[in-house]
């Protein structure tokens, strides 16, 4: 959702490869647990818009921080700039994070990554 997908298909297209049906499972179980919720879109009413709720938003830092350690220890697309800036920003981060939360702002606050020619991974001692 950081990235600015609302609907069942934009999360289907994200590149993850996963199928439908454990698509649909994950957001079931992510709406029986309250951390989203399915909305009618405003433009169109039959379609549905994913929305973290107010359990779901307060993830936030803990999801901050598993992307950062995961650029740190494992293979990533993530330019490591980008994770630099995050590491070093957080607080900002999480503002601009709730502030778009709370506007219905749906600017993806992580742009896609383009592939890389080898994903990167930054040094765990830093």
């Amino acid at each position: 959702m950081v990235r600015g997908y609302r609907t069942f298909r934009e999360f289907q297209n994200a590149g993850e490869g996963i199928a439908t049906n454990i698509l649909s499972s994950r957001l079931r179980k992510l709406i029986e647990h309250d951390i989203i919720v399915a909305e009618p879109a405003a433009e169109d009413r039959r379609r549905v818009h994913y929305r973290l709720t107010h359990k779901g938003i307060a993830l936030a830092p803990v999801m901050l921080e598993l992307l950062i350690w995961a650029a740190r220890h494992e293979e990533t697309a993530a330019p490591c700039t980008l994770i630099d800036q995050m590491e070093k920003g957080r607080e900002a981060v999480l503002a601009e994070t709730y502030r778009r939360w709370e506007q219905r702002d749906p600017t993806p606050l992580i742009p896609p990554f383009p592939p890389p020619d080898k994903p990167r991974r930054r040094n765990s001692n830093r």
